[in-house]
């Protein structure tokens, strides 16, 4: 009874595990897999919460083999050697060895490259867990040596399946509209709700749990990491919202991240981007504006500066949009990736010296304020680009 209630309420068995039907359901892959025994390498993709840790445990258990867990946060080489000895010459010999990495994106490239051989050889069947998009945090290696499954938050129909069985587990008491509530602002997160369910149950005394207990029981839970994927998602959804002239959504996606503990500063410099990027000389006051915000930010802080951003937001997004300057540095990056260091022509160069004039730098510059229309038809691009057009 000493362990928290999420420990006391892991399921043990497919037919107790909520949620990921798409996973575990009669059609589901992984359900086919543990009824023909054939476990591959897996890697487990989804939000904390979603029950990667509790099917891995599951798996091992209905193929009856050795399992053994690593976490990436406090595990290193040292560790994985012992569990390869005990799977390949030891106690486990005998039995297939499932090897559980929790949070295997915190692996560094030589730690993750440590396995290969023995996922390879199939003297290890791997299930890594992980919050983060393996296609940027796994190793290619092993990724190709491995099946991904993609874990999907749990709905509200789930969570309070899971609180229903909390309360029952507790011995609470607590109010419908408090139960939905917590299932509806626990972000899919089934061990969160859990924990939350459980500090109410202990600062009711007694009571029936309410809705404002909820409030200063829950924990925030908000998905959100700095480093991680929902970052960006996060920040792609602004700048799309921007583009749209969706003011709303734009605004909903910035106060996501400050709830969350974003750096204002980070999303003002993505909105001064934005300014120039998706609206340019249509509204040349709209970099302005995001310079000043951004000043705003660094000035205040937060909570102060939030309705800076909100304004600047709704600004940039009522705005006429052009995107020239963008697709104009894209053309010319590529001229400049694939043609290099092209040399100035020599009308264009300056001529401060004696011989600098002998080797005709500047000859024939033509200065388009001595020019009837003060405006030159002189080439101004190397040979191999002549004519040019960015915009």
């Amino acid at each position: 009874m000493s362990s928290p209630l999420a420990a006391r309420l892991r399921p043990q068995n497919l037919d107790d595990f909520i949620g990921q039907e798409h996973l575990v359901g009669s059609d589901g892959a992984i359900f086919k897999l543990i009824a023909l025994d054939k476990i591959p390498s897996m890697i487990f993709w989804g939000p904390p919460g979603s029950g990667k840790t509790t099917l891995a445990e599951i798996i091992a258990n209905r193929t009856e083999a050795n399992f053994a867990r690593l976490s990436a946060v406090t595990d290193g080489k040292e560790r994985l050697k012992d569990i390869i000895k005990e799977a390949t010459s030891g106690l486990f010999a005998s039995k297939r060895t499932i090897l559980f990495i929790d949070e295997i994106h915190r692996w560094n490239k030589a730690q993750q490259d440590a396995l290969l051989p023995f996922v390879e050889k199939g003297e290890i069947i791997l299930i890594g867990a992980t919050t983060e998009n393996p296609s940027f945090t796994v190793v290619s290696p092993l990724l190709s040596r491995s099946r991904v499954f993609v874990f999907k938050a749990h709905n509200k129909e789930n969570i309070l399946r899971a609180l229903k069985s909390g309360v029952k587990e507790l011995g609470a008491k607590i109010e419908d509209d408090a139960l939905i509530f917590l299932s509806e602002i626990a972000n899919g997160d089934i061990r969160s709700a859990l924990n939350s369910l459980e500090i109410a149950h202990e600062m009711s005394e007694g009571k029936k749990i309410n809705k404002d207990l909820i409030k200063k029981a829950v924990q925030n839970f908000l998905r959100y990491d700095r480093d991680g994927e929902e970052h960006y998602n996060i920040i792609s959804a602004t700048h799309k919202s921007l583009r749209s002239s969706n003011a709303s959504a734009a605004v909903y996606w910035i106060m996501r991240m400050l709830e969350a503990g974003e750096d204002p500063l980070y999303i003002a410099r993505r909105l001064v981007r934005f300014a120039s990027e998706d609206i340019g000389n249509a509204n040349p006051n709209a970099l302005l504006l995001a310079n000043v915000v951004y000043d705003t930010c660094h000035k205040l802080g937060m909570p102060e500066c939030d309705t800076a951003l909100v304004q600047l937001a709704e600004y940039l997004a009522n705005s006429p949009k052009n995107n020239k300057a963008y697709m104009a540095s894209k053309k010319v990056k590529e001229d400049v990736k694939n043609f290099g260091n092209l040399p100035v022509p020599l009308h264009l160069r300056n001529a401060p010296t004696k011989l600098m004039k002998e080797l005709d730098y500047g000859k024939g510059y033509e200065y388009d304020h001595d020019l009837p229309n003060k405006k030159s038809e002189q080439e101004c691009f190397p040979e191999e680009l002549k004519g040019r057009e960015y915009f």
